[in-house]
């Protein structure tokens, strides 16, 4: 069973394989393992910060660089040591530690190539300033801009992960077909209607949202448990999510 899959139970003694908690629990031992973890949460929430980098006023190249630097420095120099519950949950540890790195450390990593010569993180930036140009107009703080866009980010890995097991059990047309739901109620009307284009009755389609809205709902609650310390953060964790998607409205 994987650390993703253990992690929706929420129990104490499953919490412990959540990729944050790893690398909390590692201290300053050199753990492959905690440095795994926290590549993994790298490589899946890279992009707000490359966001909030150029929000901060640097262009597309220096902000790539800026971002491959940081994460390669995480990595590289055991920053896993400077973790601990102490610090916040994975999302404020990487905005504290990225802040601190574009303050005093930009400068000296201008004059080496990014990451030492190494590519320690594979970060897929190649339509990063793409995703970055359709970001809406806002002039809220860059770091307000950041937890939005790592809300978004976040709804982005549940709705492929509950996708994926959809297209696994060879139910895509199900999937996409009742998707839509999972933000309304719907009515009786869609229901039906739903029902006479996937051959189902309207019951069954009531059912079948029921039970995508609840999937959904433990996926959701198991990607935010890989991003905090324990399982009693979790639904404090979602309001604040939820609560930065709704200052865009």
């Amino acid at each position: 069973m994987t650390p993703s899959s253990k992690a929706s139970g929420a129990g104490a003694g499953a919490f412990l394989t959540t990729h944050w908690s790893v690398v909390l629990r590692a201290g300053r031992s050199d753990s492959t393992r905690a440095r795994d973890a926290l590549a993994q949460l790298c490589e899946a929430y890279w992009y707000p910060l490359y966001a909030y980098v150029r929000r901060r006023g640097h262009s597309p190249h220096d902000a790539q660089d800026l971002t491959q630097e940081f994460f390669a420095r995480i990595l590289e120099r055991h920053d896993i040591a400077r973790a601990s519950p102490e610090r916040g949950r994975f999302r404020s540890f990487l905005l504290a530690s990225l802040n601190h790195f574009l303050a005093n450390e930009w400068d000296k990593a201008r004059a080496k190539k990014r990451g030492g010569g190494q590519t320690l993180l594979r970060l897929d930036d190649k339509d990063a300033e793409g995703r970055y140009a359709i970001e809406p107009a806002d002039d809220a703080a860059p770091d307000k801009l950041f937890e939005r866009r790592w809300a978004l980010t976040l709804l982005e890995r549940v709705l492929a992960r509950l996708r994926e097991e959809f297209v696994t059990a060879g139910k895509t047309k199900l999937f996409e077909r009742l998707k839509g739901f999972m933000t309304s109620e719907g009515g009786d009307t869609n229901y039906a209607q739903a029902g006479a284009e996937l051959g189902m009755t309207e019951g069954n389609v009531k059912v079948a949202v029921h039970r995508l809205r609840k999937r959904y709902r433990e996926l959701l609650q198991d990607e935010i448990a890989q991003t905090v310390a324990s399982p009693e953060e979790i639904e404090d964790e979602i309001r604040h999510l939820f609560a930065a998607l709704a200052c865009q409205r």
